[in-house]
């Protein structure tokens, strides 16, 4: 994961777009996926949010939950992540270029 600097954040407020996914609940000790036990709830989970200087804490844009089945291999799960992960952000990025989201505070309304 690359930090960006907080001079840089501060240039281009609700401008960068962060993505990432996260099982539901999250894995004991947070493993790397390679190494996590099966998860407790069949749920995966992929948001993006505009950049802040606290990592992982800016304003929601768009999140989606996918379903998964305890058949899944690491390498199913792995897949489904990422295809989530390019989903999410690629609506994220389309409304943002869209100018179809409105920021205020730590908050955000998109608007259809």
């Amino acid at each position: 994961m690359q930090i960006l600097s907080p001079v840089f954040v501060a240039r281009y407020p609700a401008a960068i777009i962060n993505v990432h996914h996260s099982f539901l609940p999250a894995f004991h000790r947070g493993a790397p996926l390679p190494r996590r036990p099966r998860p407790r709830r069949q749920a995966h989970r992929a948001t993006s949010h505009y950049v802040t200087e606290a990592l992982d804490d800016g304003p929601i844009i768009e999140q989606d939950v996918a379903r998964i089945s305890h058949r899944d291999q690491v390498e199913d799960l792995v897949a489904r992540g990422r295809d989530l992960e390019r989903m999410v952000l690629s609506r994220a990025v389309r409304w943002h270029l869209d100018r179809r989201i409105l920021c205020y505070g730590n908050k955000t309304v998109v608007f259809d």
